[in-house]
């Protein structure tokens, strides 16, 4: 769609505001809110700034200079509309200058257009929990982040009694999600307090990811509207369970239209056997990639339902790699190790880029465990990096990792997420004194 083009489309749909911007390394819109025809004329030679490249989750430049703006392109098929104002809409960018090659949304890109090459669509869908708090942005400041309040604290799993109690909450998210153009396919109910769990629907990779990024931003602002807030938090403490942002996905051969996971047995063939191959070898040393934040390894604590290597078993929600065999279209792998802060763009990068590996190099995975739980190393698996700072080790060091998304990108993620370490490496929490204070 040309410039021409796009004016007709807003013109058409009656917009007259755009929110153009990209998703950071955390996963934040960094944007200009434009009127159209200042967007119009702005578009003709669009830039950014290039900082939202070089900086932290605290917004803290960690990263060398210069620091100014840069070229972007607008990826207009990205248009989606924005229910947060009349008559207005979101539309993407990206860096495409000398900082295009380590931005999250490029990095997938080149893993999708590896899959087009070799002739191969990709179908992908998120899956997140979240938690939602009777908190504002000023109680949470006022009580310091402590104390925090659940809403709906007396759910259960999957309850009906939840989903009857708080009908106009889930009712009105629904619709909020839509309106956003979000691809959906149901949101409920989950397990612990507060928590509730949305699942997206397939659609082609870069859709899935915008998809997924837009989800929780529609989501926080419709908890907040309602005097709330959604936490994406992977764990958030004692009484809360650990969450995840799983990720279904398929693989279709384009010149016949056929799941190249499904199989008249309904069993996990050789194509499947073989992209879990790919994920068994390059996961572990690059999974930093789904796992960015100090957080997100609380989740992996022992005990926890979270997996610690890259297991895999047919229907089985203890392993990393999920395999839901059939004959028919729904065939498909669930990557579960991701959290639900995971970056959507890295985290799909990661499984798609390791996956395709796997079935270029006709990689056998280890034994299906379907008996093992969480906890359990099966024989043969890597355990995944204990923490950040192991992770963002093992990711600057590896090679399968640079092969696949550049070494300027990884020595560069491993850059964030080793400062993102170190942010927290003198923190001290309340139940860490209570241990020891006195000991």
């Amino acid at each position: 769609m040309g410039p021409e083009k796009l004016a007709l489309k807003l013109d058409e749909d009656g917009i007259d505001t755009i929110h153009v911007g990209q998703f950071d390394h955390s996963g934040v819109f960094r944007e200009r809110r434009l009127p159209r025809d200042s967007f119009l004329a702005w578009a003709r030679e669009p830039r950014f700034a290039n900082v939202i490249a070089l900086w932290d989750s605290a917004d803290a430049l960690f990263g060398a200079g210069p620091y100014l703006t840069e070229d972007v392109s607008v990826d207009t098929a990205s248009l989606r509309r924005y229910p947060f104002e009349p008559r207005a809409a979101a539309i993407i960018m990206e860096l495409s200058g000398p900082s295009k090659a380590l931005m999250p949304r490029a990095v997938l890109r080149a893993q999708v257009e590896r899959a087009a090459a070799l002739g191969l669509e990709v179908r992908a869908a998120f899956e997140f929990e979240f938690l939602v708090l009777e908190e504002t942005a000023d109680s949470l400041r006022a009580t310091r982040f402590a104390e925090l309040r659940s809403f709906a604290p007396d759910n259960k799993c999957w309850s009906g009694q939840t989903a009857a109690n708080h009908g106009d909450f889930v009712a009105g998210l629904e619709a909020t999600l839509r309106a956003t153009d979000i691809a959906l396919f149901s949101v409920g109910g989950e397990l612990g307090p507060g928590c509730f769990e949305a699942t997206l629907g397939a659609v082609e990779p870069l859709k899935a990811a915008d998809d997924a990024a837009f989800f929780r931003l529609a989501t926080r602002a419709h908890a907040r509207r309602h005097r709330k807030t959604a936490s994406f938090m992977p764990y958030l403490g004692a009484g809360y369970p650990g969450i995840g942002g799983h990720i279904h996905l398929s693989l279709w051969d384009k010149a016949s239209g056929r799941n190249l996971f499904a199989d008249p047995a309904a069993t996990t063939n050789a194509a499947a056997r073989a992209f879990i191959g790919g994920m068994t070898r390059t996961v572990p040393d690059a999974f930093a990639l789904c796992a960015h934040t100090v957080n997100a390894y609380r989740r992996f604590a022992p005990g926890s339902w979270a997996p610690k290597s890259v297991s895999w078993a047919e229907f089985t929600f203890t392993t990393a790699v999920r395999s839901v065999p059939s004959a028919e279209a729904s065939a498909r792998l669930e990557f579960r190790l991701p959290g639900t802060d995971c970056n959507p763009y890295l985290a799909l990068a990661l499984m798609l880029g390791s996956g395709l590996d796997g079935i270029e190099d006709k990689l056998e995975p280890p034994p299906a465990s379907p008996d093992n739980g969480p906890d359990d190393i099966p024989e043969g698996a890597l355990r995944l990096p204990r923490n950040l700072g192991d992770a963002s080790e093992r990711l600057a060091a590896s090679a399968h990792a640079k092969r696949l998304f550049g070494t300027r990108f990884v020595e560069h993620f491993a850059k964030i997420c080793a400062v993102e370490d170190a942010s927290l490496a003198r923190a001290v929490s309340a139940q860490e004194v209570e241990r020891y204070l006195e000991g």
